[in-house]
């Protein structure tokens, strides 16, 4: 059996030999581009997930022609089977080179420091080392690793997929540069299927359905990453949260609530501030200069819940659960629809817990998320222990080695002893812990993030919770931060994206629409709209003048489930017409039956009859 890849990338999940072909197509596509444009200035271009970046300063933006050519000039270079060299060079050689392009001055700068191109510390030997890879006479500031020779790139494997403006290092406060985007696979099979696959992912744009199915907007006046939840939304809302609740219910945890804003001596207190400010809304001054901030996460409050009374162990866990709304100050460039956004609904439950309870709460919190896959039919999915780096203690982490290597350890013996697969990762843990980080894939493949599930080993000292164990002695509680629907926005954004917005019929926000054929039905359409009502389903009547089989399309078209048209013979005999969504006609069934069986389909969480 042959060792497995080397994996590269900031998630560490890109195999060597595919990050080699994206990085050196990287280069290869700055040297097209200054063949074309002589007067740009080569920043940075890494290889990405599925391909690579390179950010240019160039006085205008590039066109689909530009990409075009550019394109063309690549698969030129690569199919003359050029060598990749390396060589390390003394910082003044460095400089030397790249007299005339004041970015990679900046990022020489980096290196003597020992930093990344993003300017943070980089992993590596101490002694900073400069290097350059030439090919085919274009020579650039990189570290690596490269091809050996371009025969090692098919040149139809790749293309160039779109270009866009990117701030210099991803800072707002930085120069505009101009991005180009890069496709790159191994094969040209590999890059068609994933081509097809981003067609399905358009289509299924969690933006564009949002609108066309009415369940979310944004709007100037109100401010950006924040979303007003339109009827349907609001719907689906309150359908996932009554199911979190019942599942919360089950598993023992109370409800809680807490305020929307605090003085800032709470999140001084939790280690929030300063570290998190830039993440937070600047404060409001009330109160003769006392500073307030709008919450960012809800685990403070809830600390000081716990700490309302004394605790005995009898009572741990203690297990506070609240859909709080919280307020992130995202940088504008990087708000998504609803995957990024600035007011969020958060899935937030903190258990408090011994340490010999640990491993119980700990893998109950991952049957949890087992439970919400099954529902949703979420069959892929990593999860990732994210750990501390012991460089970062102090700075990045709680300065407590042995505290990151006992609970990572505690996580990784629960997660083993669960059987429960995971992968490993480090210096992504939160800064007061280690954490089980999840990452769900949709129907199609694209990747989310959505749940964590933390340990807390710091925090609660900070806000001095004690229990009183069993010999009388106070002891300081593990906490456990734990979300495993994330926010109602995230989550309904992978929904819609999911489900292509043809939602299982539990979650559809409306499950029925009654189609009367002419004006004398719509009493009929109206009773049996009251009695679906009152046997809990969500139903409306199409009372509108369109056609029945316009009024058949408005409604497949807004994914309802059923459709239930009425006439004479349906009034008389107490009955329905059904047809599913998908186009299948069922033909006549009794009102009765019909609420009985998409009950039925409601409770069992099913997509259809």
């Amino acid at each position: 059996m042959s060792n497995p890849e080397k994996m590269y990338g900031k998630n560490k999940n890109i195999p060597e030999s595919l990050y080699k072909i994206r990085h050196s197509l990287a280069h290869i596509m700055a040297e097209a581009v200054l063949e074309r444009f002589p007067e740009a200035r080569p920043t940075i271009g890494p290889p990405i997930d599925n391909g690579f970046y390179y950010d240019f300063s160039v006085p205008q933006a590039f066109t689909p022609e530009d990409l075009e050519a550019i394109t063309k000039r690549m698969r030129e270079i690569v199919r003359k089977h050029v060598d990749f060299g390396r060589r390390e060079v003394s910082e003044a050689e460095a400089r030397a080179l790249f007299k005339d392009n004041a970015f990679k001055l900046e990022l020489i700068d980096g290196l003597t420091r020992g930093e990344d191109d993003m300017g943070e510390k980089a992993d590596g030997a101490a002694a900073p080392i400069i290097s350059l890879y030439t090919q085919d006479g274009f020579t650039d500031l990189c570290r690596g690793p490269h091809v050996d020779n371009t025969r090692q790139i098919h040149p139809d494997s790749f293309t160039l997929s779109a270009s866009s403006a990117a701030y210099w290092r991803g800072n707002e406060k930085n120069p505009v540069l101009q991005r180009i985007y890069g496709l790159a696979f191994k094969t040209p099979q590999e890059l068609a299927d994933y081509q097809k696959m981003q067609e399905e992912a358009k289509r299924r744009d969690h933006r564009k359905l949002g609108a066309e199915l009415e369940i979310f907007i944004f709007d100037d006046e109100v401010g950006p990453g924040l979303p007003l939840w339109l009827p349907n939304g609001a719907v689906m809302i309150e359908q996932l949260e009554g199911l979190a609740k019942k599942m919360e219910l089950d598993a023992g945890y109370d409800r809680v609530r807490s305020p929307h804003l605090t003085k800032q001596d709470l999140f001084v207190r939790s280690g929030h501030l300063p570290y998190y400010a830039e993440s937070m809304f600047p404060p409001m001054e009330l109160d003769e200069g006392v500073k307030y901030y709008v919450k960012p996460m809800n685990c403070p409050f809830h600390h000081k819940l716990f700490a309302a009374r004394k605790r005995s162990y009898r009572e741990l866990p203690v297990r506070f659960a609240e859909y709080g709304t919280c307020y992130r100050y995202e940088q504008s460039g990087e708000l998504f629809g609803l995957m990024r956004v600035r007011s969020m609904q958060m899935n937030d439950a903190h258990i408090y817990c011994s340490e010999e309870q640990f491993e119980s709460e700990f893998m109950g919190v991952v049957d949890l998320y087992l439970k919400y896959f099954k529902i949703f039919g979420i069959d892929k999915y990593v999860m990732r222990l994210s750990k501390h780096a012991k460089e970062g203690l102090g700075k990045k982490y709680v300065d407590n080695e042995a505290m990151w290597v006992k609970t990572e350890d505690m996580v990784r013996r629960a997660m083993i002893s669960g059987n429960v697969p995971f992968v490993e990762a480090e210096n992504e843990a939160a800064f007061y812990g280690p954490k089980i980080d999840v990452q769900i894939y949709s129907a199609i493949g694209k990747e989310f993030s959505l749940a964590t599930n933390q340990v807390d080993f710091a925090v609660p000292a900070r806000f001095d919770l004690t229990f009183i164990d069993r010999d009388g002695q106070e002891k300081t509680p593990l906490c456990l931060h734990r979300a495993p629907l994330g926010t109602h926005e995230r989550f309904i954004g992978f929904l819609i994206e999911h489900y292509a917005g043809t939602f299982p019929v539990w979650l559809a926000p409306t499950q029925a629409m009654i189609i009367p054929i002419a004006d004398r039905h719509v009493d009929f359409a109206r009773q049996v709209e009251r009695r679906l009502l009152a046997a809990g389903l969500r139903a409306r009547v199409d009372d509108s003048p369109d056609r029945m089989q316009n009024k058949i399309r408005k409604a497949q078209g807004h994914k309802i489930p059923y459709m239930l048209v009425v006439g004479d013979k349906e009034a008389e005999a107490d009955a329905v017409s059904l047809r599913l969504r998908t186009g299948e006609d069922l033909k006549a069934v009794g009102v009765n039956a019909f609420i009985a069986r998409a009950k039925d389909v409601v409770e069992r969480y099913a997509p259809e009859l």
